[in-house]
Order: C-alpha cells, then sequence, then structure tokens
C-alpha cells in the first residue's frame, strides 16, 4: 500500500504503526520515504496519540492477527488485536474530531463455507464464520458499519478475496509453496513440498493490484458500505501448487502435513465484485501467472 501511494500519490505523506519488534524488512527500499509511528493497537492511548499528531486524511486499516490457522491455538489475542484494535481506532478518530476516510479491511472468510448455489458470493451472503480469526472480521467490519451509523465516520469495508504477490508471508499456502520450491531449486532442500489442503477452490488476485483496489475505496466508494474485492482466475489450491512446480523445471513429489490442516475450513471462494467495479471501474491488471512467478522469484532470492 506504501509503495502504491508513494509511486502514485506523492502529494499525500505516508505514515504508519510499527511496534518494537516488528519486521520493516518488506518496507526496507522506502524507509527514507516514509514515517513510522511506536504504535500498539490494543493501548487505545497510543492509538489516540498518534492519530491526534498525524490527523491524517486517509486510513487504512490493515493491521491485524491475519493468519487463519494461528487464530485457532490463539482465539483471544487474534479477537483482542482485530476487534479491541479496531474499536482503539475507531475511537481515537472519534475523540480527537478529524474527519478520514476510513478503509476498513473485512475478510472474505466472514462468509465462511458457502453452498454451490451460493457462488458467486454476493455482499448479502449472510456471515458464517468458520474459525475465530473470521469471527474478529465479523466483529470488526460489524464495528465499522456501527461507528458509521452512530457517530457519522466515514468507514468504508472491503471483503477482499484472495490476494498474494511478492513479500507475502511464509505461512500463507502460496508462499510456503513458493518458498519451499525455491529452497529445492537452490539446492536447500529436498524435493518434496510440505503441503495442507489442496481441494480448497481460490480466486487469485495479485497484491499490487489490490492496493490500487483499496485506495480507489477511499476515493469512489460509499461510507457505511460493504464491498467485495477479488481476481477473475479462479482455481485449487493444489492447481495453483502445480503451476509453480512447473515454473522450476523440476521433478518434485507432494506430501500432506497435518499439522497445515485446519479444524475447520473455507473451500469455496468466488466473489461476485460488480458492485465494486460499478462504483470504480477497477480492473485486475496482473496475470496470475506473473503473481506466481514474482512471488517464486522473491523466494529464490531470499534463500540462495
Amino acid at each position: 500500500m506504501a509503495d502504491y501511494i508513494l509511486a502514485n500519490h506523492p502529494e499525500y505523506e505516508v505514515h504508519g504503526g510499527t511496534r518494537w519488534r516488528s519486521n520493516t524488512e518488506n518496507i526496507k527500499a522506502i524507509l527514507d520515504k516514509i514515517h513510522l509511528h511506536d504504535l500498539e493497537l490494543r493501548d487505545p492511548k497510543s492509538v489516540s496519540s498518534i492519530i491526534k499528531q498525524v490527523k491524517p486524511d486517509k486510513i487504512f486499516h490493515l493491521a491485524a492477527q491475519s493468519y487463519v490457522l494461528s487464530s485457532f491455538s490463539s482465539p483471544a489475542d487474534t479477537i483482542e488485536t482485530n476487534v479491541i484494535g479496531t474499536l482503539n481506532l475507531l475511537e481515537a478518530v472519534r475523540q480527537n474530531d478529524i474527519d478520514p476516510a476510513i478503509h476498513i479491511c473485512s475478510s472474505s472468510e466472514v462468509y465462511g463455507q458457502v453452498k454451490q448455489d451460493e457462488i458467486p458470493i454476493k455482499e448479502t451472503k449472510e456471515f458464517q464464520p468458520a474459525s475465530p480469526y473470521a469471527v474478529s472480521k465479523v466483529g470488526e467490519d460489524r464495528l465499522a458499519y456501527q461507528y458509521f451509523k452512530s457517530y457519522g465516520i466515514k468507514n468504508i469495508i472491503t471483503r477482499a478475496f484472495t490476494h498474494t504477490g511478492p513479500r507475502r508471508g511464509e505461512v500463507f499456502a502460496e508462499s510456503t509453496f513458493a518458498k519451499q520450491i525455491a529452497e529445492i531449486m537452490n539446492g536447500k532442500k529436498e524435493p518434496i513440498v510440505q503441503v495442507g489442503n489442496l481441494d480448497s477452490v481460490r480466486t487469485f488476485l495479485d497484491v499490487r493490484d489490490i492496493a490500487e483496489a483499496y485506495w480507489l475505496v477511499t476515493e469512489k466508494c460509499e461510507p457505511g458500505e460493504a464491498y467485495n474485492i477479488g481476481g477473475k482466475t479462479t482455481m485449487k489450491v493444489g492447481e495453483m501448487l502445480d503451476i509453480m512446480i512447473k515454473m522450476s523445471n523440476k521433478k518434485i513429489s507432494i506430501k500432506e502435513d497435518p499439522a497445515r490442516m485446519r479444524p475447520s475450513d473455507v473451500t469455496l471462494q468466488i466473489p461476485d465484485i460488480s458492485k465494486f467495479v460499478k462504483k470504480t471501474n477497477w480492473a485486475p491488471k496482473i496475470p496470475v501467472e506473473k503473481t506466481f512467478k514474482d512471488l517464486l522469484d522473491y523466494w529464490l532470492e531470499l534463500t540462495k
């Protein structure tokens, strides 16, 4: 998001929150172009002091405990970070009497497991969260709506479907696959990729395309409304893995790892993004093959 703003909207200053243990590796190329502030979302005083100091015109609320599998082992931490953290942010905006456009990043996970006749998934689909992470995102989603209705705070909610690309955290499926394949290509690992559920259906989008979409959210979308955002290329997770294995030109076997399986999974995620497209005329530009290739190249460089 910071990369996108710096490249396309240089008239804006970019401020962000960080904690003392935060890994800034992903933004090392732009550290001298942005302003970082010590910030703990779960501490209301911390959030309020930064909001009061910066007085932002736009807020992109992307901070979260975002790993679904970890939410099963740390449900309280997930709820506190994602729900109470969002509450602290919205209260800071309300109490400091500023009027920014706020992008609230909910998730497609709020919809849960859907039936075949319920796809593509519309924003009107009822919530059926299947993980503590998804429950936390339902809370965040509805808090944003409540603060809009109660206080007029200009929250716009997105429910993004799977998006990925270079610098994606290695705990996520496509990135852990890419890392393992890169290690194999670099001679650092035996030619076996450990996997979880390969039958889940996902619609993939490049993270660089979604950064543009998030900017448009704050420019063209209606406060209090929720918008699905997602790509146009749908495949099983296993098919995505096959594409990256072919890119490696290596003979690689696949082994299921029970530790990578969720207690309950969401296996059919195909979005209807027509509401968002109608508002913004946005469309994804980057083919998924380039997304996967760039992700693999990223890990090839890191695992040399």
